[in-house]
Formats: C-alpha cells, sequence, structure tokens
C-alpha cells in the first residue's frame, strides 16, 4: 500500500504540471489577444488618415504594387471626413447615398429607401436597410433628422 505522503507528492506533481500547462496556455493566448489589440489600433490609425482609402498601393512581398480602387461588398463604413466621397463605400452604401442624394435633401424613412433600392417591403428587408442607414449616420454620412428619417448630412439641413 502506497503512503499518504507519496499519494500527496504524486498528486502535488500532477497539479503542478496542470499549472505549468495553463501558464502556457494563458501566455499563447495573451500573445494572441495582444496582436489582435495592434492589428486593430492599426487598422484604425490607417482608416482615419484622410486619403486611406483611396487608390494607395499595397504592396506584397515579391510581387509589384497594384493600387486599391474601393471598397468591396463586405468591408467597413469609414468614418466621414471632409474630402471624402462616398466612392469609397461599399456598392449597397453607395446605392444608398445616392438614393438619398436624389431626393435633395428630403429626409426618407427605410421603408421608402428599401423600396428605392428595389427591395421587398417587408420587415426583414427594411430592417436590413435600417441597419445599413445607421451605420451611415453613426459615421457621418447620413443625418436622422427625425427619429427613423434619414438625408444626406452633405445636403440641405446636413453636417459637413
Amino acid at each position: 500500500m502506497p503512503s499518504v505522503m507519496g499519494l500527496l507528492e504524486g498528486r502535488e506533481r500532477a497539479a503542478r504540471q496542470r499549472v505549468e500547462a495553463l501558464q502556457a496556455e494563458l501566455q499563447e493566448a495573451e500573445a494572441a489577444l495582444e496582436r489582435f489589440v495592434i492589428a486593430r489600433e492599426t487598422v484604425g490609425q490607417v482608416l482615419a488618415e484622410p486619403g486611406g482609402c483611396g487608390d494607395a498601393p499595397v504592396i506584397v512581398p515579391d510581387q509589384r504594387p497594384r493600387p486599391v480602387m474601393g471598397a468591396v461588398p463586405g468591408s467597413v463604413v469609414p468614418v466621414r471626413w471632409e474630402g471624402l466621397d462616398a466612392g469609397v463605400l461599399a456598392p449597397d452604401y453607395r446605392r444608398i447615398m445616392a438614393i438619398v442624394a436624389d431626393r435633395g435633401g428630403e429626409a426618407m424613412d427605410c421603408r421608402q429607401l428599401a423600396a428605392a433600392l428595389g427591395l421587398a417591403v417587408v420587415p426583414a428587408k427594411v430592417e436590413g436597410v435600417r441597419s445599413k442607414v445607421k451605420r451611415l449616420a453613426a459615421r457621418g454620412w447620413l443625418v436622422e433628422t427625425v427619429p427613423g428619417r434619414f438625408s444626406d448630412a452633405a445636403g440641405p439641413g446636413g453636417g459637413s
């Protein structure tokens, strides 16, 4: 029969090994977290720079520079600053901006926008449009003149 001290030593060894494994896993997780924080900060700085979304060359190792021409579907909506045009927006957002701009400063609600986009005016489609126009308003592209009604921030009664 094993001694009590031998059993305790065995359990202590097992606990120490588990602690070491968890500490190694924690260090890996902290390193990954640090990389994500740095990446997020870098992307935020690049998007905040004037001209950061324009025709800047992208250099890939062992390849020649290629110009970046604009946003693609699913890209982030940048914060609007003076001189930035809607060409940096993803296609769906550009369509919304064009429709709102064509109204000459008249505010539109999300149902009107959904219909103008050629979507069925059903709750699912209207809510999709609502999320996009809210995002545009939060980043300075549109103005929510009254709750639920949006107009161009650059147009009459708008901001910039």
